[in-house]
């Protein structure tokens, strides 16, 4: 296995991304603060084009996190069945708005504890939040951000959580969150699960899996 890269080559790797998907962002559509943390929970095990086909939908008949905590959960889940575990989505998403409402005075925290406390919230959706929302180094580990930070060599373990303390530990706090929105960009562009098309990747002579090295 190649030795670790030196921080350097991290930050050749972090501006060459940055030249080559200018805006970062989240495929996720929202409006309002919340509405990104109930698409974030649609999301799991479903594409971000099909939550935002579904999304529109939910937040046109329910336009606050009010009616959302009080709506019937049966009709939530008749709205974002096409999403998959509809029925659990749908009780985490009532659930979330009650407690947003209850003990956060209508507004999505802007700390990782009280974040996990909200239902249906996990690590990557909390700090998808702390990065979009609140503008917080944040690092969100999602399947691109797995495949992709193993096959450069930044990491070598597919825990999702060592992944991030890791990224958190060799990333600028400061481009940590923009770093994740821009490795999903390249995983659906050039760095694909099947079929990586290194010779159109522009940092292929800075990764493992590019030169070769440790696959």
């Amino acid at each position: 296995m190649r030795n670790a890269h030196t921080k350097s080559e991290i930050l050749e790797i972090i501006a060459i991304l940055e030249e080559c998907y200018p805006e970062p962002y989240c495929e996720l559509e929202y409006k309002k603060d919340y509405e990104l943390l109930f698409a974030a929970r649609l999301a799991a095990q479903c594409t971000d084009a099909r939550v935002n086909k579904v999304t529109p939908v939910l937040f046109s008949k329910y336009p606050s996190l009010e009616a959302i905590a009080n709506a019937d959960v049966s009709d939530i889940e008749s709205i974002i069945f096409q999403c998959g575990f509809y029925r659990i989505k749908a009780r985490d998403i009532t659930a979330a708005a009650s407690m947003l409402l209850s003990d956060f005075g209508g507004r999505v925290p802007d700390s990782m504890e009280d974040l996990l406390k909200l239902p249906g919230v996990g690590r990557k959706t909390a700090n998808l939040m702390l990065g979009d929302v609140h503008k917080l180094p944040a690092v969100v580990v999602d399947t691109h951000c797995i495949r992709i930070a193993n096959r450069i060599g930044l990491v070598n373990t597919k825990d999702a959580v060592k992944i991030e303390m890791k990224l958190r530990e060799i990333l600028p706090p400061y481009k940590s969150s923009d770093f994740c929105h821009r490795i999903v960009l390249h995983g659906r562009a050039v760095c694909k699960a099947r079929s990586p098309t290194c010779e159109d990747c522009r940092i292929a002579y800075l990764c493992h899996w590019g030169l070769g090295i440790g696959n």
